[in-house]
């Protein structure tokens, strides 16, 4: 019959409460009756949360419980909740009417916190108890009827209709039994009096007192009464009141009075005087806590009280006399427990979610954090606030329950991870505070491009290295972190004279160390750039660039080379002709030559090395110029040969020599046109013919320095904006405004050659391409462009109208196109 009953209370219970959840402020609320079998479930959590069951695993759904040991846990592949361990409700709650057990269910991406109370329901499952199995109760024989006797109550863990409903006791002819309801809800039983007692007849009455719960089924429990008739002794002693209240602060020390019970026996002498001690039914615990004085009645504290664990002590007082028989009365005691703000606030991180990306939104949750205190009223009223200059903050959430949000934005070049201090203040007087550090880690974001020192750097290298050598190292930093602070470097593709830079140089793309591909000809290049790019792995990946100049430094690699005398250039002998006649200083040739390098090592200078008679000639260090010492007499050799030795300025020195094969003649007339100088006169034999031709030639030279003049100024205001109307060989800017005209004739009539002389003579060997002189046997004169088509149209105009018979070289075929057109 017991099981059948306890199989229909359960199916009852989930028939009427086991599926039963409710929304109450965001709360989701379960009630289940206590015991349920581990496995049960209470019901479907992802759905009633509107959570999709395949994320739940991916969310990390967890289960926090404020009670410290989990009972319930969720099935990750139904989202449904159920029980993991054995519940009481009684171990759980106590007497508390209403058992709610919360639950904290946190999820991320993105981090949620939902909170479900499971309502405990109380079921049948504790039978009343007495404390004490047999009591025994004396009375005097002559005690009128209706006299009445407190008899222990029974004590039922269970809560409402299923704690003690009712007493009975058993069936007698002298006793029954009554039940006196008290304003909290107790019920005390009380032994009453119906017939007079006959000790004589009979001395004791064996009585079974039974306590009934309001359950179904119902459960019980019994205690033995033995009353035991006395003799004579007729008053009890009687208390001023039935209940004492008091209230008393959980500080309290031992020895401090709570209140004073009085009570009055109106017999004499002995049966007179009363004695003070607790009910026999009285717990351990209040006799560890309360001592009474057995003769004032003065109750004191014994132990240390505490208002968290127990705000109200309930207990009896029995006041005996001393007569025979004895005689007692009875009174209830109340204490209330005063709190006290004697605990500190405490913090609990529920849910902290690190590291925290970098880049993460304001507002995004970090953290969520909930607040406990023992105390009560405003003691038990927590706080929090937040170290200041914190990029965060915190949101008030549901009860007691904050959230974590970033106010402002993350660096994690600035700070890569931030310590916040939480502080947890109570309303009491004086209030408690608690503090609680949660470090949160940021996690690295590639926002920062890797930078170099500077924008561009200079390099310089010496022309013939050796390939394969280290030019330059050059890095670059990246404040962030890990694989977004991983460099990797490389060459941007570009043209150098029109072939890829990366035919020149190579990068190691670990360490930004640039190496030479082959050995540079400073000749050939002198400067050229390089774009570098430093790029990190992050994703997506962040690059910057820089650029870097390469300046190829001259070395002295080129001997001067001999442009004039051509045929001396090409190996033989220069032949010139000289007469007999030339007095002192007379120019006999020039020899001009050009060095390819540059700066201190294209300075020339010309040395007379051998000469058949050296005191004859002499040869000018700067221009090259030959001329006579003295004048020639006539015990000079008609044959004679000079060693031109020509040296430039570098280190180590690179020379080259010229042999000059010259002829002494009678009659040979000297007719030279040199505007530093005056002219001379034409020699008498000349005739006509030469002076006509000299006329012709001072014109032309007219000209031609008004057409180089121009060239200068064009010059100058080219190189200005950054051209420049003459060139070398190599392409190098030249500007030497300070020009003349210098023309050299044969003896026969037709010019030895022309050339155009800056001021400065250490500056011949930049004005070679501006020199016209015999190239062949097939041309008259070579002649370098300028720099511009109207200063090429200007001197070949000014040339062909002098020279109208010449024939012209020219070094590409688009100038020679160009000649035909003008």
């Amino acid at each position: 019959m017991w099981n059948k009953l306890r199989t229909w209370q359960v199916l009852l219970w989930w028939h009427h409460i086991f599926l039963f959840w409710s929304t109450i402020d965001a709360q989701t609320r379960y009630s289940i009756p206590e015991e349920l079998k581990r496995g049960s479930v209470v019901g479907n959590i992802a759905k009633d949360l509107s959570l999709l069951v395949p994320e739940l695993y991916r969310r990390k759904l967890r289960i926090t419980s404020e009670a410290g040991k989990q009972y319930f846990n969720v099935d990750m592949g139904k989202g449904e909740l159920v029980v993991t361990d054995r519940i009481d409700r009684e171990e759980l709650c106590g007497q508390r009417p209403s058992c709610l057990l919360p639950l904290e269910l946190v999820i991320d991406d993105p981090l949620q916190v939902h909170r479900v109370e499971i309502e405990i329901q109380d079921t049948n499952d504790h039978s009343p108890s007495f404390l004490t199995k047999e009591k025994v109760v004396k009375i005097a024989e002559l005690v009128n009827p209706g006299a009445r006797f407190p008899l222990e109550s029974a004590n039922d863990p269970d809560v409402g209709t299923n704690s003690v409903r009712t007493y009975l006791i058993s069936k007698n002819e002298h006793f029954k039994l009554t039940v006196k309801n008290l304003k909290d809800g107790r019920k005390i039983p009380e032994l009453v009096l119906d017939k007079p007692l006959d000790r004589e007849t009979q001395a004791v009455h064996n009585l079974i007192l039974t306590a009934v719960d309001g359950g179904d089924p119902v459960r019980s429990g019994t205690s033995e009464i033995t009353v035991i008739v006395l003799d004579i002794n007729d008053n009890a002693p009687h208390f001023e009141k039935q209940l004492y209240e008091a209230n008393v602060s959980e500080r309290a020390k031992p020895g401090t009075e709570i209140l004073q019970v009085k009570a009055a026996d109106a017999d004499e002498g002995l049966n007179g005087e009363i004695e003070y001690v607790f009910a026999e039914q009285t717990s351990d615990l209040i006799l560890s806590l309360f001592n009474i004085n057995p003769s004032t009645g003065a109750l004191t504290v014994e132990g240390v009280l505490d208002h968290e664990s127990n705000s109200l002590h309930r207990f009896d007082i029995t006041a005996k006399d001393k007569g025979n028989p004895e005689m007692d009365g009875h009174c209830g005691v109340e204490i209330k427990i005063i709190d006290i703000n004697d605990n500190n606030p405490e913090i609990v991180v529920t849910s902290l979610t690190t590291p925290v990306p970098e880049d993460s939104a304001i507002g995004t949750v970090i953290a969520i954090i909930s607040t406990r205190d023992p105390d009560s009223g405003d003691n038990g009223k927590v706080t929090l606030t937040l170290s200041p200059k914190s990029p965060f903050k915190l949101n008030p959430s549901i009860s007691e329950h904050y959230s974590l949000v970033t106010n402002s934005p993350l660096d994690r070049e600035n700070n890569s991870h931030y310590n916040v201090k939480i502080t947890a203040t109570d309303s009491g007087k004086p209030p408690l505070t608690s503090e609680k550090t949660i470090v949160v880690e940021l996690l690295d974001v590639n926002d920062n491009p890797p930078l170099f020192s500077q924008p561009s750097y200079a390099v310089y290298v010496k022309e013939n290295n050796a390939p394969g050598i280290i030019m330059f190292s050059l890095s670059a930093s990246d404040l962030d972190s890990g694989e977004n602070a991983k460099i990797s470097y490389s060459i941007l593709d570009s043209k150098v004279q029109d072939v890829s830079v990366s035919s020149y140089v190579y990068i190691n793309s670990d360490n930004g160390s640039i190496y030479s591909m082959h050995s540079f000809d400073y000749e050939k290049l002198k400067v050229f750039q390089i774009q570098v790019q430093a790029k990190d792995q992050g994703s997506p990946s962040l690059s910057s660039n820089a650029t870097v100049h390469v300046f190829i430094l001259d070395q002295n690699d080129n001997a001067p080379a001999v442009i004039y005398p051509s045929f001396a250039a090409l190996g033989s002998l220069s032949h010139q002709k000289m007469p007999r006649s030339a007095k002192a200083g007379h120019l006999v040739t020039k020899v001009t030559a050009v060095d390819a390098d540059s700066g201190h090592n294209a300075w020339i200078s010309y040395r007379l090395a051998e000469a058949t008679d050296a005191s004859l000639f002499t040869v000018n260090q700067y221009t090259g110029e030959v001329r006579t010492k003295r004048a020639v007499s006539e015990q000079d050799d008609s044959s004679q040969r000079l060693l031109v030795e020509i040296k430039d300025d570098g280190e180590p020195v690179q020379s080259t020599t010229v042999t000059v094969s010259i002829l002494l003649e009678d009659g040979l007339h000297e007719p030279i046109l040199d505007l530093r100088h005056k002219l001379s006169e034409p020699s008498k034999k000349t005739g006509r013919i030469t002076l006509y031709l000299i006329l012709s030639l001072a014109s032309v030279s007219v000209l031609s320095l008004v057409t180089f003049l121009i060239l200068a100024v064009k010059c100058i205001r080219s190189s200005r904006s950054g051209s420049c109307c003459m060139r070398r060989s190599d392409c190098d800017d030249y500007k030497n405004p300070n020009r003349n005209l210098q023309i050299q004739l044969n003896t026969d009539g037709p010019i030895k050659y022309v050339e155009v002389l800056g001021g400065d003579m250490m500056s011949q060997s930049q004005s070679f391409r501006s020199c016209m002189s015999p190239m062949s046997e097939y041309s008259d004169f070579t002649l370098i462009k300028p720099s511009s088509t109207t200063d090429f149209r200007e001197v070949i105009s000014v040339l062909d109208a002098s020279l109208p018979d010449s024939t012209w070289t020219f070094e590409s075929q688009q100038d020679s196109e160009l000649y035909k057109a003008i």
